[in-house]
């Protein structure tokens, strides 16, 4: 496990996430065997839907008598744990796709589990009769009673996900930084048809983990998700092996040529607000400066910021470079002689260089989201 967290230096839930691949659930289709036989590929599996109280339960009856595949039970407990004990032993991070309509339900099922697994609140689903049995996309429309579900999860000291499709509200960049603010750990967004520059709009506006999911089958359409804001990229109804596999070995290849699988494209190249951590000194008209007008930073403090951040580590060398630092230098697949120059005498490894610029990154990112 340790070779696993160097690769992708990824923890959810306190557990190595080995690969950056999930399973997305699909209601009657998503259960423990279902991840179980895919679990050599994915690091993360969120099983179900799952209906968890007698309204939603109800509707799960009412969708699989029109023809719709739904998981069906008498106790939800009970049911869950059944699943749950297919996946002993198993190195997959287990997550709990679940759709109620109080909190009162959730805390239930997280009383019952505790820390084993994440839970998921399903914000998601559109079905008629799950919104009217206020679940589902419903509580999007009623945020208040989302933000309930949330804190009473994290009453229970537990992780929790938020399964949303990005579109249904006014504004996603609200919504994000509002679920972040009640607690929530995870945002799991469905795109739709948005792609990567709705992905990086929620990436600039919260610092949670982020799962972009839609139709993401190719190593490119995976790579858009990582380089504009995304930490996992899931799978629902195309999780055949052959695709997982072909994701897992292409990120795993190139985290390990690499070193930073998600690190963003430069801020000037359309990157997200983590690729300040690639950004030149203020002293030019360019991206970086309404991007920090926007996160409310001064351009002494960005300063100062980055100069403190390298204290100690490798990227503070670099008397050669344009600014003296190899804080302030570019991409490592950017072309740049003195950059490359540096790195090779003090002896570190391009994949070291993007280590450290991740580190840094995260470190900006602690700064510009300290409100928690």
């Amino acid at each position: 496990m340790s070779e696993q967290y160097e690769r992708f230096e990824l923890l959810i839930n306190g557990q190595v996430v080995k690969t950056p691949v999930a399973l997305a659930s699909m209601a009657g289709v998503v259960d423990g065997a279902y991840a179980a036989a895919r679990a050599a590929h994915v690091g993360v599996a969120f099983l179900g839907g799952f209906s968890i109280d007698q309204p939603t339960m109800e509707a799960s009856e009412r969708l699989v008598a029109q023809g719709r595949t739904e998981f069906i039970y008498l106790d939800p407990v009970e049911a869950l744990s059944e699943e749950l004990k297919l996946l002993e032993g198993s190195d997959l991070v287990i997550g709990l796709n679940l759709r109620g309509s109080t909190p009162e339900a959730f805390a239930r099922i997280a009383e019952a589990f505790g820390t084993r697994v994440i839970y998921e609140v399903d914000a998601h689903c559109r079905q008629p009769e799950m919104m009217e049995a206020g679940a589902g996309q419903y509580l999007l429309e009623h945020p208040d009673k989302l933000d309930a579900i949330i804190r009473a999860l994290k009453k229970n000291g537990v992780v929790v996900s938020v399964k949303i499709r990005a579109g249904v509200v006014l504004d996603d960049r609200v919504l994000a930084k509002r679920l972040w603010k009640a607690g929530a750990d995870i945002l799991h967004v469905d795109l739709m048809d948005y792609g990567y520059s709705k992905l990086r709009q929620i990436r600039n506006s919260c610092p949670l983990t982020l799962i972009a999911n839609n139709s993401i089958t190719t190593f490119d359409k995976m790579r858009d998700m990582f380089t504009h804001g995304a930490d996992l990229v899931s799978l629902a109804r195309q999780a055949d092996e052959r695709t997982l596999a072909g994701l897992d070995a292409a990120i795993t290849r190139y985290a390990d040529e690499e070193g930073w699988y998600n690190s963003p494209k430069q801020l000037c190249r359309g990157g997200d607000i983590r690729a300040l951590t690639f950004c030149c000194m203020p002293v030019k008209d360019c991206p970086l400066l309404p991007m920090l007008e926007k996160i409310g930073m001064t351009r002494d403090e960005y300063q100062q910021f980055k100069q403190q951040g390298v204290e100690a580590t490798p990227l503070k060398e670099g008397n050669h470079t344009c600014f003296g630092s190899l804080a302030w230098c570019c991409k490592s697949s950017s072309p740049c002689m003195f950059r490359d120059m540096t790195i090779q005498q003090i002896g570190l490894t391009k994949k070291d260089y993007m280590r450290y610029k991740h580190r840094l990154a995260d470190r900006l990112m602690d700064r510009i989201f300290d409100e928690v």
